[in-house]
């Protein structure tokens, strides 16, 4: 008895302590969550010069400027 209390308490000592699991469905959304708080500062930005932002991506990454 001793020894299956062992057991399953190292089984669940190294399941809490594993690391997660690659989900490529939650980093894309994490992703668009980021563009969008993104495009939203710098609309904001954009709108206290009277203008409005427009984005660019460039090896990966996005970039916004200022258009009239």
């Amino acid at each position: 008895m001793k020894w299956t209390a062992l057991c399953c308490a190292t089984l669940v000592a190294g399941c809490m302590n594993a690391p997660p699991l690659d989900n490529p469905a939650a980093s894309a959304r994490a992703q668009q969550r980021s563009e969008a708080r993104g495009l939203e500062e710098a609309e904001a930005d954009c709108a206290k010069q009277g203008k409005h932002a427009e984005a660019q991506r460039d090896e990966g990454e996005t970039f916004y400027q200022c258009v009239d």
